[in-house]
């Protein structure tokens, strides 16, 4: 009988969001986390992760390498067994969904 490792996914999620919190926007000193471009991480007793995110417009300049920076970064992780970015523009970005430390790091508190 084969051991199976039990993974907290709730551990699993706030280790996803660390990767996240290393990725910046190009054109804001803020990391894509604290943007509010991830709209959902979610995580399935297969561990296999599915990660809902915006971007800041859908001209973003990285529209084609940030989804795939994303899904690099995360998949790196060892207990992970599949990580699928999917872009959505519904509803769209917009500068409310900032962190309070996003608005405080922009000057817009």
């Amino acid at each position: 009988m084969s051991e199976e490792i039990v993974v907290d996914t709730q551990e699993l999620g706030e280790k996803i969001v660390r990767v996240l919190k290393t990725i910046y926007d190009p054109e804001i000193p803020v990391d894509i986390y604290e943007l509010g471009l991830i709209y959902d991480v979610f995580v399935n007793e297969d561990n296999d992760v599915k990660i809902l995110m915006t971007l800041t417009s859908p001209n973003c300049p990285v529209a084609e390498t940030l989804p795939v920076e994303v899904e690099e970064k995360v998949k790196s992780l060892d207990a992970l067994k599949d990580v699928e970015v999917e872009i959505t523009f519904d509803p769209p970005w917009t500068q409310e969904l900032m962190s309070e430390e996003a608005k405080l790091e922009l000057g817009m508190l």
